[in-house]
C-alpha cells in the first residue's frame, strides 16, 4: 500500500479536514448509488468529525455507519463505540449507525452476528476511518492478541474476528469484534488519523518495517498491503 501524508499544526485542522473527506465521500456515494456505507473508529478525537456528518444534508440520500471494531459490552455500556455512534448521529434520521456485538456482549454470538452483517453487505465501504494506538494497533487488531495473524491475513478470507488484547488494556478490559485487514481494506477511502509525537514515531517504525518478519506493530500490515492508498492524517 502507498500512503499519502497530511500535517496539521492541531487536532482541531486534522478533524476540520478528516470531516470535508467524509462528507465528501458521503455525498459521491449517494450520489452514485443513493446510500453510503461506512466504518468508523472509536476513540473521542473523530467525534467532532462525526457531529459536522450529523449536521449534513444529504438530499434524500442514507448512510449506515458500524463501528470498525466494539468491545463485547452491553450497548449502552459507556464504552460500546456504537453508543457513540448513535450519540453523535442522533439528530440527522439519514444517518443509520449498525451493530456489530450483540447487546448482551456475548463474544461468540457477537461473532456471529458481525460476520451476518458483513455477509449480507459485501459492498466496499466508501469510507473507512481508524485510528493508531501508542502500541501500533488499529481497530481492534492489538500486538500480542493470540489470533492477530487471523485479523491480518489477506488470503484469510475472514470480514471479522472475535478477539482479546493481551494484556487487556485498564481502561477499556474487554474482549472484543474487530473487522480484518482484509474487509477494511475492501474500501473505496481509507483514512487513518494519528495524534501526537510518541504516535508518530510508532508510525515511522512501522512504515520501515521488514513485513518478511514478524510483526511488532500490527499497523504495518496496513500500511504495506498492497494495490490500496492510504491517507495518513497527523496533528501534535
Amino acid at each position: 500500500m502507498g500512503w499519502v501524508e497530511h500535517d496539521y499544526p492541531n487536532t482541531g485542522a486534522l478533524i476540520d479536514q478528516v470531516a470535508r473527506a467524509l462528507q465528501h465521500a458521503c455525498r459521491e456515494a449517494i450520489g452514485a448509488r443513493g446510500a453510503a456505507w461506512l466504518a468508523l473508529a472509536g476513540g473521542r478525537t473523530p467525534l467532532p468529525a462525526y457531529a459536522r456528518l450529523a449536521a449534513s444534508d444529504f438530499a434524500g440520500g442514507t448512510v449506515t455507519a458500524i463501528p470498525t471494531d466494539e468491545r463485547c459490552v452491553a450497548h449502552d455500556h459507556p464504552a460500546c463505540n456504537l453508543r457513540a455512534l448513535r450519540e453523535a448521529f442522533a439528530s440527522n434520521r439519514a444517518i443509520a449507525a449498525g451493530a456489530i456485538t450483540r447487546e448482551d456482549g456475548d463474544q461468540a454470538a457477537s461473532l456471529g452476528q458481525a460476520r451476518a452483517l458483513l455477509a449480507s453487505n459485501p459492498q466496499p465501504f466508501d469510507f473507512v476511518l481508524l485510528g493508531m494506538g501508542a502500541d501500533g494497533h488499529f481497530a481492534s487488531l492489538f500486538p500480542g492478541a493470540a489470533n492477530l495473524a487471523d485479523g491480518l491475513a489477506m488470503e484469510g478470507g475472514l470480514d471479522a474476528i472475535a478477539t482479546q488484547p493481551d494484556p487487556l488494556p485498564p481502561e477499556a478490559p474487554f474482549a472484543r469484534i474487530s473487522l480484518s485487514l482484509p474487509r477494511l481494506l475492501r474500501a473505496r477511502k481509507v483514512h487513518l488519523v494519528v495524534t501526537g509525537e510518541d504516535k508518530r514515531r510508532v508510525l515511522r517504525q512501522a512504515q520501515q518495517q521488514d513485513q518478511g518478519g514478524a510483526i511488532p506493530y500490527p499497523v504495518a500490515a496496513l500500511l504495506h498491503a498492497r494495490d490500496h492508498r492510504l491517507q495518513i492524517h497527523w496533528s501534535p
